[in-house]
């Protein structure tokens, strides 16, 4: 039984890991001013900002 509890294992770290990769992505779509709204942490200054004139 060991072998099957740690496939479970396994299968519930990929599950999380995979749900925390798709919140990120959708998370980063979003415009920068609403991810500073929401908090998101890792706001990348390099990403390409529209000049305002």
């Amino acid at each position: 039984m060991f072998i099957l509890e740690r496939i479970g294992r396994m299968a519930a770290q990929y599950s999380r890991a995979r749900n925390r990769y798709l919140t990120e992505r959708s998370v980063r779509a979003l415009p920068v001013e609403i991810q500073k709204d929401i908090g998101w942490p890792a706001i990348q200054d390099s990403r390409p900002q529209a000049e305002m004139k």
